[in-house]
């Protein structure tokens, strides 16, 4: 059976150690609850609590997966500034 009209988010993720963890999801309460309890990232265990920070909802999963690749690659403070509102995505190329 095939999802039809499926949005995804990107989200941003901070540690206790105060890093940023980006990903993205179809289903993102279910997926943050997965984080807080161990069962998510390899990367998230061990390093809550946990706060989500900031997500974007997109159409999907190609364009999730295309900003996801280029939020990973930003500075951290390219990353704070997307949390506090003052910066913008990354512009996708084709």
């Amino acid at each position: 059976m095939t999802k039809t009209n499926t949005e995804w988010s990107i989200y941003l993720v901070r540690t206790r150690l105060d890093t940023l963890y980006c990903g993205i999801t179809n289903d993102l309460s279910r997926r943050f609850l997965m984080h807080q309890t161990g069962k998510g990232a390899k990367y998230l265990r061990g390093k809550g609590p946990l706060t989500l920070e900031w997500s974007y909802q997109v159409d999907s999963k190609s364009l999730a997966l295309r900003y996801e690749y280029r939020i990973k690659k930003m500075t951290k403070a390219s990353k704070e500034a997307l949390v506090n509102k003052s910066g913008s995505l990354p512009v996708l190329s084709d």
